[in-house]
């Protein structure tokens, strides 16, 4: 798919995302320029990609002076195309996390939409390019699509800190922990939830799963309730039926 561009793309904001996003575009051959400061203008520039806090994207389309043909894109997963009137809007989130090392798009999914048939195509486009999987998000789901990713990265590394702590009451180091989580992301992404489950609450083994929660209860009690309540939603889990629509081919 060919990026409709004849002066190239913008990138405004120099965090993580945005010299990320130059970066990786660049290498694919994309003429970009920036990242751009806040009060960039646009001229010269058929595309800008806004990678910006949510709370300052207004500002950022703001300072763009309006024309025919520009396309405005903000990176955000949480906020609609809205914020970007009155320009024709898109949008492209990368689900992928960047770190201070930047990031590897290729293989990721990537929220997209537009507001014109232009804009959606510059935005399935810019993440085809990447390597990116496009996925269309309207923006009555975007709150959804981003609490979902939010579960699944962020909360996940929470979990995963609670198990550490716990395991090191023990003496032993969360590399002992790593192979199964591993593992156990591998089974859920290939199987989907209820099919990857295993342990004592899905073998029925209560007695077990009181132990626990008493040795919790000694040694973190501050997880308890975390316990507890991970604990009332994997029994739901190990309830469900599983659904081949929820595993990848």
């Amino acid at each position: 798919m060919n990026i409709p561009t004849v002066l190239g793309c913008a990138v405004v904001g120099a965090g993580r995302l945005g010299t990320a996003l130059a970066a990786a575009l660049r290498a694919a051959g994309v003429p970009v320029a920036g990242p751009f400061t806040h009060g960039f203008d646009g001229a010269g520039h058929d595309i800008v990609l806004l990678c910006v806090p949510d709370a300052r994207i207004w500002e950022a389309a703001a300072a763009l002076t309006p024309r025919e043909g520009l396309l405005v894109g903000h990176t955000s997963g949480a906020t609609g195309l809205d914020v970007l009137v009155p320009h024709a809007a898109f949008g492209l989130h990368p689900l992928m996390t960047v770190t201070r090392e930047g990031a590897r798009f290729a293989g990721a999914g990537c929220a997209v939409a537009g507001t014109t048939a232009a804009a959606l195509q510059a935005a399935t486009a810019l993440a085809t390019v990447l390597g990116m999987v496009p996925a269309q998000i309207a923006d009555e789901d975007r709150a959804a699509y981003h609490a979902a990713a939010s579960i699944a990265s962020n909360f996940l590394v929470t979990l995963e800190d609670a198990a550490e702590r716990l395991l090191a009451t023990t003496g032993a180091s969360r590399d002992l922990l790593v192979p199964l989580v591993q593992a156990t992301v591998a089974n859920w992404a290939q199987h989907g939830g209820p099919a990857a489950l295993t342990g004592p609450i899905a073998r029925g083994d209560e007695q077990t799963v009181a132990r626990q929660r008493a040795t919790i209860a000694e040694r973190t009690p501050d997880l308890g309730a975390l316990f507890d309540v991970l604990a009332d939603l994997t029994r739901a889990l190990a309830g469900r039926e599983p659904s081949t629509a929820a595993g990848v081919a």
